[in-house]
């Protein structure tokens, strides 16, 4: 009986420690939801935050396929293998790179941060065999493609609005788009969290399955899970990362509401794709290509190739950085408990 108790309580402050990655996501990729509509004037900081939460939480009533959940909590590893170490050393892994980079404005990626501590973790544990190759796969290819998808259609986005609008007066277009930031900028915040709060979703209904509180079978997460990392990850965005709203906003390249709104909507697409294929993504890498696909628009030395440079730079170490710590967590974790 005292067994079954120390087991739950194991359980019970895993989830716990899932749903504080969950928050310290929200808090670490709100920049990438307000950066550009603070930027270019639209909304005050105070109230992107609360806009961005409010849509980080409400697509939760329109969701209906947990695709991206099911591929984080049983598409990454193979069967048997996860159990509490495991997903201590991942979720601890990724939230000590989370709290590094977001401690130095580096806009990481919380997704890949999470993805690198599951893998370290097992391969720690059981070594590289208990990967499931392709799902580890798809979601390293969206590392490539995501960035990518929001270049492609941030830039053709940027091509149709300047063509449509080419004969209107362009202090009326920047007080159109000024209106229209607002719809893109909700729908960017929707689809970080249909995709974000999922990947948390996924690591604690591995968890479940592992220590046996929900069958392997099971086609969708408990609604406790699902209500808890939506809540999560409105609330860290509230709070907010300000240390990395000005990397995105403004030293990558300067922004206009119409670039904004061609930045967030071709993010927003490629997020929304993503999520009903089932693969997560990093919504850094997704809006960071937009940007710079709408600053290449106007003109190449628009964009600051460096700071660019060095956010991809960050993009690489991610995965081996977290997997690393994820590794020395997970060690921890079996040699003292």
């Amino acid at each position: 009986m005292e067994s079954v108790q120390v087991a739950l309580w194991v359980v019970t402050l895993l989830v716990v420690l899932a749903v504080m990655f969950d928050f310290m996501n929200g808090f670490h990729d709100a920049a990438n939801s307000i950066a550009t509509v603070v930027s270019t004037g639209v909304l005050k900081p105070q109230q992107a935050v609360l806009f961005a939460a409010f849509f980080n939480f409400v697509v939760i009533f329109g969701m209906s396929n947990y695709g991206v959940a099911a591929t984080v909590g049983k598409g990454f590893v193979q069967a048997g293998v996860v159990d509490h170490h495991v997903v201590f050393g991942a979720l601890v892994g990724a939230l000590t790179w989370n709290v590094i980079t977001w401690w130095y404005g580096i806009p990481s990626s919380s997704s890949h941060a999470l993805m690198g501590g599951i893998v370290g973790a097992v391969i720690a544990k059981s070594g590289a065999s208990a990967l499931i190759a392709s799902g580890i796969m798809r979601t390293v290819a969206f590392i490539v493609v995501s960035p990518l998808l929001g270049f492609i259609l941030g830039s053709l986005l940027m091509v149709a609005v300047a063509w449509i609008f080419r004969r209107t007066p362009p202090l009326k277009v920047d007080g159109w788009f000024r209106r229209l930031q607002l719809v893109s900028a909700g729908l960017y915040s929707a689809g970080h969290g249909s995709n974000d709060a999922q990947k948390t979703i996924g690591i604690i209904w591995m968890l479940l399955i592992a220590t046996g509180h929900v069958s392997a079978d099971a086609k969708a997460p408990p609604a406790w899970v699902i209500w808890a990392c939506f809540a999560a990850i409105g609330a860290g965005t509230m709070f907010g990362g300000w240390r990395i709203v000005k990397t995105m906003g403004q030293k990558i390249t300067k922004l206009k509401p119409v670039g904004g709104f061609c930045a967030e909507t071709g993010g927003a697409m490629t997020l929304f794709l993503a999520s009903a294929m089932g693969i997560p993504v990093s919504t850094t890498h997704t809006i960071t290509g937009a940007i710079v696909g709408v600053g290449s628009v106007q003109r190449v030395s628009a964009v600051r190739w460096g700071v660019a440079g060095n956010i991809v730079w960050a993009w690489i170490f991610t995965i081996p950085a977290s997997a690393f710590m994820a590794g020395v967590c997970y060690w921890l974790s079996f040699t003292m408990f």
